[in-house]
């Protein structure tokens, strides 16, 4: 999941496939980016199984580039970014436009519940520990990404883009829900450059998501505030790269005690939400 989402064009260009774009041409025309990065995003994000390349010209050979299910299925993670920058990121150029549930047929903010007992969920309130194939090492992929500067970002989340769309970024945040804070432990146990360490903390203290206080790094509440979006990507990575031995990561529901999986339910009628059920108003 680090591999292929931790990264900046990656989430900028599968955002713009989710949004309905397929040509080549038209991702170019949408995204600030080069021909040789786009052209690289597209063949991992293919050879990932999120995007499935479709001849549709012979000369010269084009193709177009349609969803998959692995794709479609990162709609919860989606919505959770397209949520969390509505509501801590009031400097968009552009407004973030409101999410309407079809079903009840009113605005809605998404909201995480537990799927066992079908209550509310914080970060609070969720357990985790290493599964069977889990570990801080195990869990870091060995491609790297550089960093982009701020005008390469572009579309509905561009904040989300600065915080996360870097591998090291997931690492960080990931470490920061479960307890860790200072500088030496998220360089030891994450196994990073300390210059990428240092890199990433800055940009997360700069945009509000951890505070610096007594040599600690802490989550603010806008940095608590993504923990939709790392719960509904770390269900996404257990689904799709199952490890024969079990799971990277067993979660624990301490209100109702019981193993717990999010389901993203509609906070005006409370039912779980399908993204077909989602529209922008």
């Amino acid at each position: 999941m680090l591999g292929l989402l931790g990264d900046e064009w990656t989430l900028l260009v599968l955002q713009q496939a989710l949004m309905g774009t397929t040509r080549y041409g038209d991702f170019q025309s949408r995204l600030p980016v080069s021909h040789s990065v786009l052209s690289s995003r597209l063949r991992l994000l293919s050879d990932g199984g999120l995007l499935e390349p479709r001849l549709y010209q012979t000369n010269p050979p084009r193709s177009e580039y349609l969803t998959t299910e692995r794709s479609r299925s990162l709609w919860p993670m989606l919505v959770s970014i397209w949520s969390w920058e509505g509501l801590w990121v009031p400097e968009h150029t552009d407004v973030v436009p409101r999410m309407h549930h079809t079903v009840c047929d009113e605005d809605f903010v998404p909201r995480v519940t537990c799927s066992s007992c079908r209550e509310p969920v914080s970060d609070k309130d969720v357990v985790a520990q290493w599964g069977p194939s889990g570990s801080w090492a195990r869990s870091m992929p060995t491609a790297g990404t550089r960093r982009r500067s701020a005008s390469s970002q572009a579309g509905l989340f561009p904040q989300t883009m600065t915080v996360l769309g870097n591998r090291w970024a997931f690492a960080i945040l990931v470490a920061a829900f479960v307890g860790m804070s200072r500088f030496t432990d998220f360089q030891i146990q994450l196994g990073a450059p300390p210059g990428s360490i240092a890199d990433r903390l800055s940009i997360f203290t700069a945009n509000g998501v951890l505070v610096v206080a007594d040599n600690r790094y802490r989550l603010t509440e806008k940095g608590r505030g993504l923990f939709p979006v790392l719960i509904t990507a770390l269900q996404w990575a257990q689904r799709w790269y199952p490890a024969p031995e079990g799971p990277a990561v067993e979660l624990t529901h301490t209100a109702c005690g019981g193993p717990f999986t999010a389901v993203m339910a509609c906070d005006q009628c409370t039912q779980p939400l399908r993204g077909a059920e989602i529209s922008a108003v």
